[in-house]
């Protein structure tokens, strides 16, 4: 691993420092890019207007018909955590603003597949329904809209997901990503899509006369769920989305929150009051997902629309059971994964260019989490596949990759399937994550095809794990206070949380934990001894080492304490 400090432009920094942000704010702002104090307002009014995105106003005229002719209304989810807080927020949001019939339907992982297929779009129309709407899903999903307008239903497009080459032929298509839209955030969640889209039917109704300024609903207290939905699916935490989990954050700590989410708060043993996006990410997230991976998402969605307490945290609980069995189940899978990729390479050697695994007990539902791990260990690009248990599919394998910088996963696959046509029956995705489906008898020619490309595309710069940190912490900022409000802030995907990097002296460690998976460290950084916890490390370090980490604060017997959690330690 090599340790790089992020560039810091010193004006940028000193300029925020003069409008009276925290120094150390103010550096790590300004190495993120920010250069001015109004790029930090999260105010609602500092949103980007609804009307720049392509296709909103057709959708809010579309929508604000079907309403006017009382016509029922059908959300198709996905069936992870943005999909699923997508569909709650279309939900609450259409019923709000008067929406008399609205249903949702999420697709079942397995059985369906992903997206607006036509065997969905059918079964809307079973159901009744006269209008059709996808969130976080729909823009890829030409036959399924072809068939729900055969069928005579009204359909609008809500998605984030890049296009293809053709788009489908839709009533209206709100997609950020689609040619032509000048929407500046091209990395809104599909949550945020939905967001935006009752934001412009909401004006739409507005100027229909159906209500004015003073008697519109009001729509903020949504924003709690697009917040969590925009963090879980770990899009670029550009300014727009900055603002709108900070918005969400602010909520949450105030007490303004759905029951369900208040419910994942407790299932997870966290404080809203204290809500950060790490909760987001790694508590309520992840519980959410579960749902989607191992069961139905069906249970995700009713926890966040449901307003009753007790059936909320009654739901919680089931998620919580659900997310155990899911740590339990990758937790098998990983070490049988981490055991079959080293017997690609003898001990001792490199890992190869890229990596693909096959057991047939693995779970199709939590193959890409172990992609996930596996990738992380070896910085390698990595696929892990799972015998399909879709009915009549069962020689089929379905595979989830994740990359690494400067490997784009969707056009390697692109390539193995002109190498080689007919070895992958379907593939999708984007740079660092995306899927595939092969033949079991065609395994072995997928991994030879993608580790071949692997070897073309990848050198030793890129192969090296590069950490970027944020240097040297001052003794003077390893303060509990300061720790705290550090967590305030809003980080994530393309706005790094900090993490800090010194040559330290190990003064002592031990392996801690369950089965002493943990290293415990007492180090000695700029004079002072400082705890440290190093998750995952058993090995032990040397006397003197260059290390990454985060700071934490440890609470014992009502003293706070700051503690390093260690991220990685230069070669």
């Amino acid at each position: 691993m090599k340790i790089i400090v992020r560039e810091v432009h010193p004006r940028a920094a000193w300029a925020l420092e003069q409008t009276g942000i925290h120094p150390l704010l103010a550096r790590l702002y300004a190495a993120r890019g920010v250069r001015s104090k109004e790029e930090l307002d999260d105010g609602l009014g500092q949103l980007l207007r609804p009307q720049q995105m392509r296709g909103i106003d057709t959708a809010a005229r579309v929508l604000a018909d079907a309403m006017a002719q009382n016509q029922r209304l059908m959300v198709v989810a996905d069936y992870d955590c943005d999909g699923a807080t997508a569909c709650a927020v279309a939900v609450r949001g259409l019923q709000l603003l008067g929406a008399r019939h609205v249903e949702y339907l999420v697709p079942d992982r397995v059985v369906d597949g992903y997206g607006l297929t036509p065997p969905i779009a059918r079964r809307v129309h079973e159901r009744g329904a006269d209008v059709l709407i996808t969130v976080d899903n729909g823009i890829a999903s030409c036959a399924g809209v072809a068939e729900a307008r055969a069928l005579g239903l009204t359909v609008v497009v809500t998605d984030h997901h890049l296009p293809g080459p053709e788009l489908p032929e839709a009533d209206a298509i709100v997609n950020p990503n689609q040619p032509g839209c000048e929407f500046e955030s091209k990395s809104m969640a599909g949550v945020g899509v939905m967001f935006y889209v009752l934001l412009a039917l909401r004006a739409e109704l507005r100027a229909r006369g159906v209500f004015d300024a003073a008697s519109q609903p009001r729509l903020e207290p949504l924003l709690p769920l697009v917040a969590l939905g925009t963090v879980a699916d770990v899009v670029k935490l550009d300014g727009n989305n900055r603002r709108l989990v900070a918005q969400g954050l602010k909520r949450i700590r105030a007490g303004q929150m759905q029951p369900g989410i208040r419910a994942l708060f407790d299932a997870a043993g966290r404080r809203p009051d204290a809500a950060t996006t790490f909760d987001f990410g790694f508590a309520l997230g992840p519980r959410i997902n579960a749902a989607g991976r191992l069961a139905d998402m069906t249970l995700g969605i009713e926890c966040l629309l449901t307003e009753d307490g007790s059936r909320a945290g009654e739901l919680a609980r089931q998620l919580d059971a659900i997310n155990r069995e899911r740590r339990e189940l990758e937790g098998g899978m990983r070490e049988q994964a981490l055991l079959l990729a080293e017997e690609l390479f003898e001990d001792g050697d490199e890992p190869p260019p890229a990596i693909s695994v096959f057991d047939a007990d693995f779970h199709e539902g939590v193959v890409g989490i172990v992609a996930s791990r596996l990738k992380d260990r070896h910085h390698r690009p990595t696929f892990v596949f799972a015998a399909s248990s879709a009915p009549g599919k069962e020689h089929e394998l379905k595979g989830s990759g994740r990359s690494i910088p400067g490997f784009h996963l969707r056009d390697a696959l692109d390539l193995v399937a002109k190498r080689h046509p007919g070895v992958l029956l379907k593939f999708g995705g984007h740079a660092m994550a995306a899927g595939c489906t092969v033949a079991e008898e065609h395994f072995e020619i997928f991994e030879q095809a993608f580790a071949q490309v692997a070897h073309e595309w990848l050198d030793a710069a890129t192969l090296t794990r590069r950490l970027e940190t944020d240097g040297p912490l001052a003794p003077e900022w390893r303060r509990p206070d300061l720790v705290d409000a550090l967590a305030r802030e809003v980080w994530g995907q393309g706005f790094a949380p900090p993490t800090f990097s010194e040559k330290v002296a190990v003064l002592n460690q031990r392996l801690v934990g369950e089965g002493g998976k943990h290293l415990s460290l007492k180090l000695l950084h700029q004079g002072q001894p400082v705890d440290a916890i190093w998750f995952g490390r058993t090995d032990p370090l040397p006397g003197e080492a260059l290390l990454a980490f985060r700071l934490d604060i440890n609470e014992w017997r009502g003293e706070r304490r700051v503690q390093f959690v260690v991220e990685g330690a230069e070669d």
